[in-house]
């Protein structure tokens, strides 16, 4: 049993086993934060898909075997400005490994389509954090899932009126949400521009994790293309996912990271 995060790799069949971290960060917003996980506009960080302890979630901590050294510093309404001062925490606190998910609200956020985070810009706060996260946890291993496909939530919820109320009333998510029940042409074009920035972020994520190096991985696009269901989406907002939205995240995660001795 290796357990040291410190101890060498070792090759097993071909491909590099690493050691378990003692200590992982959870970086990103209010899907990793666990929002409406469990109550009513709270944070449940215990049933997040990255560090949550909740084992009916299987999340990345607890398939690790982990007992504690788990540190969740995803903060809901965080955009990809935000990354740069979680990595902050994540090199303070010498952590072994680091999930990052963010860019829900750099499309969401806003309000409008005109106020999504432009590309470029996107591109050099994620890239800025990388490296900071490099340079200051050179041996750490990278995990970084693809967004969420938003107009899946559309397209699961547009003909249930409850959904559309919450949407409505809450001005949820407006670049894709709004008018959720408008089929005009203009409604459909929208929605097709703030799914293709979504695409176009998870591009800039899978390009980032590449230049940074074999200690970072992504699922490939697993989570963006996953079919999920109202019945993974919180009823408490009908956007945020519930506990069992936050086990699919964690399974379609696990399976593409790393492989780890010693992972259950």
């Amino acid at each position: 049993m290796i357990t040291p995060f410190a101890a060498v790799a070792v090759l097993v069949s071909g491909s590099i086993v690493a050691p378990v971290p003692q200590v992982m960060a959870a970086l990103g917003d209010s899907i990793t934060s666990g929002f409406n996980a469990c109550g009513w506009y709270v944070s449940c960080t215990s049933r997040s898909w990255a560090a949550g302890a909740d084992r009916s979630v299987g999340s990345h901590f607890t398939r690790l075997g982990m007992k504690d050294g788990n540190l969740n510093f995803a903060v809901p309404g965080s955009t990809s400005a935000d990354l740069r001062g979680q990595v902050g925490q994540a090199v303070a606190a010498k952590a072994e490994y680091v999930t990052i998910l963010i860019g829900a609200q750099d499309v969401c956020g806003g309000g409008t389509e005109k106020t999504m985070t432009p590309v470029p810009v996107f591109e050099r706060r994620v890239e800025q954090s990388l490296e900071a996260l490099r340079a200051g946890l050179p041996g750490a291993r990278v995990f970084v899932a693809t967004i969420p496909d938003l107009r899946r939530l559309w397209q699961a919820g547009k003909d249930n009126p409850i959904a559309r109320t919450f949407w409505t009333l809450g001005r949820i998510c407006r670049p894709m949400l709004a008018a959720p029940a408008s089929t005009k042409r203009k409604d459909v074009e929208r929605r097709a521009r703030v799914r293709q920035r979504v695409v176009d972020f998870n591009r800039v994520l899978e390009r980032s994790c590449a230049r940074y190096g074999p200690n970072c991985r992504t699922d490939g696009g697993a989570v963006f293309s996953f079919p999920y269901t109202l019945d993974h989406i919180s009823k408490w907002d009908f956007f945020h996912p519930n506990a069992a939205g936050q086990k699919a995240l964690a399974e379609q995660t696990f399976k593409h990271g790393f492989d780890w001795a010693d992972a259950r």
